[in-house]
C-alpha cells in the first residue's frame, strides 16, 4: 500500500509559479507510475501530468504542456509538479495519483488558486 500527502499549493497572481510536492510512503515507490490530477468546482477530476517508473517518460495534458514539468526522486520517494505561468484556469484541487495496474491510490489534494 502507499499512503501520498500533497504539499506547495497556494494562492498566486497569474503569470506567478508554484512546485508542488507528493511525499510517497512504501518501499515500492519506483515500481509506481505517478500521476498529478486536478479537479476545479463542479467539474469532474482531470489529468494533468505523469512520470514513468524511472523518470524517463513524462506526459501532459495540452493545456499544461510547456507551463508544468513533472518530476520525481525515487530515492526520497517524491514526485514534483512545477506550475510556471499560472492561469486562472489552473484553479483547482491538485491531487497526487500512484498507479500501478490494479492497484490506484491518492492523495488528499491540495488547493491552488490563481487569481487574475
Amino acid at each position: 500500500q502507499v499512503q501520498l500527502e500533497e504539499s506547495g499549493g497556494g494562492s498566486v497572481q497569474a503569470g506567478g509559479s508554484l512546485r508542488l510536492s507528493c511525499a510517497a510512503s512504501g518501499r515500492t515507490f519506483s515500481n509506481y507510475f505517478m500521476g498529478w490530477f486536478r479537479q476545479a468546482p463542479g467539474k469532474e477530476r482531470e489529468f494533468v501530468a505523469a512520470i514513468s517508473w524511472r523518470g524517463a517518460t513524462t506526459y501532459y495534458t495540452d493545456s499544461v504542456k510547456g507551463r508544468f514539468t513533472v518530476s520525481r526522486d525515487n530515492a526520497k520517494n517524491m514526485v514534483y509538479l512545477q506550475m510556471n505561468s499560472l492561469k486562472p484556469e489552473d484553479t483547482a484541487v491538485y491531487y497526487c495519483n500512484a498507479n500501478r495496474g490494479i492497484f490506484n491510490y491518492w492523495g488528499q489534494g491540495t488547493q491552488v488558486t490563481v487569481s487574475s
